[in-house]
């Protein structure tokens, strides 16, 4: 099977698990746009108008916030492992993807489906991209909707860049590093590759190239707001430009730039042979 088709066969999951869901992330690149040039005497009025459609539009994106009509309630467990889990989706999908910006002409590791994109399997599980794009994914979903519920908890209201832009960096920079931490400390105290001995210095150097990514990332926000000016709001305000955009050119400088993960750098070994079969092929 050909990578296009592997690409395509995770986009139809995707797609199937989306559709009907509402699954853009809390941007609203309307609120990071100003409002066009109009006569003075109405500009006021409407300079009002979209001050007061940027609030509500934060108020209308549930999935990556904790409502206050589910907190507490008895359904309050169902709709956030609901939006936890479409979170992680889009994460996952977003990594997937970020894998072709930082290496177009590479073979990835993708453990045990490798078998089903005719690669050889070496590793079915740890150490491989599936690893990475299921773990990461799933601890940046549960740390994106926790720090979403703490800002909220400061700022006495929904957590919207438009409305809050340097509370919105801040959230996206915590959530992000805490969640690749979690990752990589999970990876570092499991992973059966890692030598006893060394998962204390394993984790530490994975925490530092951690920080330094996650300090990539602080456009991730504006993204929508220039999808939003090129392709206008409609594109900005769906999932793909709202959400899966940014996440996956965020995910692309965090590995890129922390990891040095670019090109025929950052390869693993299994991945290294898998490009040098190729090459003698």
């Amino acid at each position: 099977m050909s990578s296009f088709r592997a690409t395509s066969l995770i986009l139809l999951l995707a797609v199937t698990s989306l559709l009907g869901s509402d699954a853009a992330l809390p941007f609203t690149a309307s609120g990071i746009i100003a409002p066009p040039s109009r006569s003075t005497h109405t500009q006021e009025y409407f300079n009002e108008l979209h001050r007061k459609r940027s609030t509500e539009q934060c108020r209308n994106t549930p999935l990556r916030s904790l409502s206050t009509t589910t907190r507490g309630s008895p359904a309050f467990l169902s709709p956030l492992v609901k939006a936890i889990g479409t979170t992680t989706i889009t994460y996952m999908i977003a990594d997937f993807f970020s894998n072709f910006l930082q290496h177009p002409t590479q073979k990835m590791d993708y453990g045990f489906f490798n078998r089903f994109i005719g690669r050889e399997v070496d590793e079915k599980w740890w150490g491989t991209r599936t690893e990475h794009i299921v773990g990461v994914a799933g601890c940046l979903a549960i740390t994106d909707h926790a720090s979403q519920a703490i800002f909220e908890n400061i700022l006495k209201k929904p957590l919207c860049f438009a409305n809050s832009p340097a509370s919105f960096v801040a959230h996206t920079f915590f959530f992000i590093f805490a969640g690749v931490t979690m990752y990589v400390g999970a990876d570092a105290a499991f992973n059966p590759n890692h030598e006893e001995g060394t998962r204390m210095d394993t984790f530490k150097k994975e925490t530092y190239n951690t920080y330094v990514g996650t300090n990539t990332a602080w456009f991730e926000p504006y993204v929508p707001g220039v999808v939003a000016k090129v392709a206008g709001a409609g594109a900005a305000g769906g999932w793909l430009g709202s959400s899966l955009l940014p996440a996956t050119l965020a995910y692309a400088t965090v590995k890129g730039v922390g990891w040095n993960d670019w090109g025929n750098s950052g390869l693993t070994d299994h991945e290294i042979k898998l490009n040098s079969n190729e090459q003698e092929d």
